[in-house]
């Protein structure tokens, strides 16, 4: 294949099926023959749709290779025949196909990908649906598991894609019409897959993965041509947070502004420095500033950088945004004598980036930093003391003797002083050097004795060794105090990086939150409290049980309020953490900030989850109901028509029928009858099971004087039926009547996809405690993965008819199966086929 040239892939993508896909696709083919271009049909798929069939006409076909899976022939995709013709485009439908079993590639778009590695343009349909990434989320929001997906990196590799676009209403017209599915299928489709708010979210999903697709695509061509400029192809809202009180406002008012641009994206950056240590940030207010842009819809980003204002904007211009809100300068007015600051400085350099300066409530309240310890130990401390207070006069001593020049003794005690620097810090050094200078000039300095010097030389030498002496001094303090703050923030890093790891292995309980909490800080108890009512800021003085109650806790005795805690953090107007057992440093405290933010969150999360599991019931009730209504609607017709036209005609006066045609128009009605009266009765059981009131009366109960009636009732031939039980089988607890019904909702089922002239085996056996009881097909089967979804109420397997019933005959066996203690479980037959097993417990 080499010097062959890869061919392009055009993809149309729509949101649902029925919207056009095919329909456009074969359009463009009739446009590209007329242009002269050689194009032929490798694979489309018409659905009956006499629209779509009709644009295949004169349009040459290359002809399906033939496959045999399980006694039933498919005729699938030839990707050897499609290269041999070697046509310019070729038409291959359904992206995001399965191939049957025995194919060289086990999808479509395998198939397809060869036929572009052989230089062959392939045009090909896909619905949104059926992409990776968004297989969990369509499922969340139809119901219906899609089985068939395309990796999404597939279809991103497409050099065209197009959104074939319908609105919910007009596709629902269609379908009306009967230009999608066929009418018997119109009325269950609407009331399922295709409901207005279902495709309006597949819409949506369709149109924003397109518009990540082009935002992608204008990425990649301003970095092909070195764009650095601002397109405002879209507006970009850029806040940035210092971590300070004021970041709430800001995002609040970033927001603002963002929705007043119609589809504007809202981005929060925080800068930090290269070096990993604090600037004065709160990782408290960080942590809840970043959980409030998310609830606003926007995402939070974090860049490093010790030049702010050109990080904001480089960051800005990567993003492409149009627009960045910068909050007013905390500093006050000497501060910014001194330095325009990170607004005004941004301001000057934003180009085109429109800056909005937010004010709030800490203006010029400064930067609240906070306080540090000693960047060096006592003992240092008190060693460099010793150097700077005894070891200078000493030394004096020592030299005295000796008559050294000035020089010399400078040195000795430049020596001595770097070394008060080194152990203890800037304070000694500098008491040492100024005792040094003094000592040096007395009894070291023509004229001795006095604090006169005599030549200018000396001066000098006495000037510098002061100045080196504080210059080292200063250097070595910042390094120690710096090293400390390494460590410190080292320390903070593994305990927030245990505090993500808390929430990423998904132990966001409150308890589990609270004793890591309380085991990383020594603590006796830590109690998250909510405000019950009255005055917070009351309740904060004094053990007031009225106004806090206890949320969670985790320890020793909890507090029952703020005020008689060693420890108290306001997360909100309603929440406080409140821990015993010490008082904690200030920089330990901001973790615990963090900590305290994170477990409003989990509480939070809580409460969702528990109003999401009272909803699940309602919202359970609500689909059955509506299930229901569309059952009744749609599947009631058929047997109430076929029986009402019957008794019409038979009381018609204008035919005169004779016996035969009378006698079968009653067999009909009595027929159709029969079926609604079975189907009334499965809704009112799965009705009573849903509702917990269906009474079962267990007793013992032969196998084989229950499956005659079954039989009976079903309306089977005998000669369509094997039964095989063993004379030996004990009796079974059942309830007669219910296990009746379960045998006939599973022998209904298995008969109707029986190959004619096989018969359908029912087998009994038992095993220890339990008689089973086995429906035996040698239909198609279903899928393993399939085997639990069978039983949801109001769902059938597979694209099948929907006049074939409401989908309530497994999951209504399964019910009262259970009710009467026991289990139904279906199983893959050996030689293709379903085995469903009734296990019931054996009658003592």
């Amino acid at each position: 294949m080499q010097g062959i040239s890869r061919g392009r892939l055009r993809v149309y993508l729509g949101a649902a099926p029925g919207v056009g896909k095919t329909f456009a696709m074969l359009g463009e083919a009739h446009r590209a023959r007329e242009r002269g271009k050689d194009v032929v049909v490798g694979f489309v798929e018409t659905h009956g749709r006499a629209l779509t069939t009709q644009l295949l006409e004169g349009l040459e076909v290359v002809p399906r290779k033939t496959l045999s899976y399980r006694g039933t022939t498919f005729t699938e995709l030839d990707p050897d025949a499609v290269i041999e013709r070697a046509p310019a485009l070729a038409l291959i439908d359904e992206l995001a196909h399965t191939n049957v079993p025995g194919s060289r590639n086990a999808k479509r778009w395998e198939d397809i990908e060869e036929i572009l590695d052989a230089g062959i343009d392939v045009v090909s349909t896909l619905n949104i649906q059926h992409l990776e990434s968004l297989n969990d989320v369509v499922e969340q929001i139809t119901g219906v598991p899609q089985r068939e997906t395309v990796p999404d990196e597939v279809v991103r590799r497409a050099d065209r894609i197009e959104l074939v676009d319908m609105s919910a209403e007009a596709l629902r017209r269609r379908m009306a019409h009967g230009n999608v599915y066929p009418l018997e299928r119109v009325d269950a489709a609407l009331a399922n897959y295709f409901r207005v708010g279902n495709l309006t979210a597949l819409r949506e999903l369709a149109l924003l993965w397109v518009a990540d697709k082009v935002d992608q695509q204008l990425d990649q061509y301003r970095a092909q041509h070195s764009i650095v400029g601002t397109w405002e192809t879209r507006e970009r809202v850029v806040v940035a947070l210092t971590g300070g009180p004021e970041g709430d406002t800001l995002i609040r008012r970033a927001a603002r502004i963002a929705v007043r641009s119609k589809g504007a994206d809202l981005m929060a950056v925080h800068v930090t420095r290269a070096d990993g240590l604090t600037s004065g940030d709160d990782p408290a207010n960080l942590v809840r500033q970043r959980s409030l842009v998310e609830d606003l819809g926007g995402t939070y980003h974090q860049v490093i950088g010790d030049d702010v204002p050109r990080a904001l904007l480089e960051f800005s211009h990567g993003v492409n945004a149009t627009q960045l809100v910068l909050g007013a300068s905390r500093r006050g007015r000497f501060a910014q004598l001194l330095s325009r600051g990170v607004g005004v400085t941004a301001a000057s350099m934003s180009g085109s980036i429109d800056v909005h300066m937010v004010t709030h409530e800490a203006i010029r309240k400064g930067r609240q930093r906070p306080r540090t310890q000693a960047a060096l130990t006592r003992r240092r401390r008190l060693t460099g003391w010793g150097l700077a207070l005894l070891g200078i006069p000493l030394l004096t001593v020592a030299l005295r003797p000796m008559d050294l020049l000035l020089p010399s003794n400078i040195l000795l005690f430049l020596l001595l002083v770097v070394g008060a620097a080194l152990t203890g810090g800037m304070w000694p050094a500098l008491t040492a050097a100024v005792f040094g200078f003094g000592l040096l000039n007395w009894y070291f300095t023509p004229p001795l004795h006095t604090l006169t010097i005599a030549s200018p030389e000396n001066v000098l030498a006495l000037a510098i060794f002061v100045l080196v002496a504080a210059m080292v001094s200063a250097v070595v303090d910042l390094a120690a105090r710096r090293s400390r703050e390494a460590a410190h923030a080292r320390a903070d890093a593994e305990v927030l990086s245990t505090l993500a790891g808390h929430v990423l292995r998904g132990e966001a309980a409150l308890p589990s939150l609270l004793r890591r909490m309380r085991e990383t800080f020594g603590l006796t108890s830590v109690t998250l409290l909510e405000r019950a009512g009255g005055d917070a800021a009351e309740g904060r003085g004094e053990c007031f049980p009225d106004v806090w109650k206890i949320v969670s806790t985790s320890g020793g005795v909890p507090c029952t309020s703020p005020g008689v805690a060693d420890i108290d953090v306001v997360i909100d107007d309603s929440l406080v953490l409140a821990a015993d057992g010490r008082v904690l440093e200030a920089s330990d405290r901001r973790v615990l900030e963090a900590f305290a933010a994170q477990a409003a969150v989990a509480l939070r999360q809580q409460r969702l989850r528990e109003e999401a599991d009272r909803a699940r019931p309602l919202a359970e009730a609500d689909r059955m109901r509506t299930a229901l209504l569309a059952a009744v609607s749609h599947d009631l017709r058929t047997p109430l028509a076929s029986a009402m036209a019957a008794v019409e005609s038979l009381r018609g006066t204008e035919i005169a029928w004779s016996d035969e045609d009378r006698a079968e128009l009653l067999a009909t009605a009595d027929e159709s009858l029969i079926k609604l009266s079975r189907l009334v009765s499965n809704l009112l059981d799965m009705s009573r099971l849903q509702a917990g009131a269906l009474g079962v009366a267990l007793e013992p109960v032969a196998i084989e004087d229950i499956l005659p009636r079954a039989i009976d009732e079903l309306g089977l031939p005998y000669e369509r039926i094997k039964v095989d039980v063993p004379p030996d089988v004990p009796d079974l607890m059942a309830d007669p009547a219910l296990l009746e019904r379960v045998l006939v909702n599973l022998m209904a089922n298995a008969a109707r996809y029986q190959p004619e002239g096989e018969q359908l085996l029912i087998a009994a056996s038992w095993h220890g405690d339990n008689v089973e009881v086995r429906i035996i097909d040698r239909g198609p089967g279903i899928p393993q993965e399939a085997h639990e979804r069978v039983f949801m109420p109001f769902q059938r397997l597979g694209d099948r008819d929907n006049h074939a019933g409401v989908g309530l005959g497994l999951a209504l066996s399964r019910g009262l199966t259970e009710a009467m203690g026991g289990t139904l479980v279906p199983d893959d037959t050996p030689g293709g086929g379903l085995t469903m097993t009734v296990s019931l417990r054996r009658a003592p």
